[in-house]
């Protein structure tokens, strides 16, 4: 039995998810990559708030690649995160691999104050 590429990125993030869960002290970083934009949360699971969120689609997310959007949309979240009084997070890339845009995302979040 063969998974499609949907059902195996699905049995990888509920993997992932046994494992990294949000706190109010750190709070988990989610990502999630359409085709087109790429969008970033920060959550409090044990509370089940998102105490902010940056997307591909806000104005002032300078345009180029999709890496550099990436990275640009990592450098938003983290400053939102900053004002919301958060420095700690954990990672979750949402099954998808670390790697192209998620990487940049990430990378760009560190760049700005972030630390995971």
């Amino acid at each position: 039995m063969s998974l499609t590429k949907s059902e195996r990125r699905q049995r990888i993030k509920f993997r992932i998810r046994k494992i990294v869960s949000g706190t109010a002290a750190q709070p988990r970083l989610s990502v999630f990559r359409s085709n087109k934009e790429i969008y970033a949360q920060i959550i409090d699971d044990e509370n089940g708030v998102t105490l902010a969120s940056a997307s591909s689609r806000e104005a002032g997310i300078t345009r180029g690649t999709n890496i550099e959007t990436a990275a640009s949309v990592g450098k938003l979240i983290a400053e939102k995160a900053l004002k919301a009084g958060v420095e700690n997070v954990s990672f979750d890339r949402n099954g998808y691999l670390y790697h192209g845009r998620v990487k940049s995302l990430a990378e760009g979040a560190r760049e700005a104050g972030l630390k995971f």
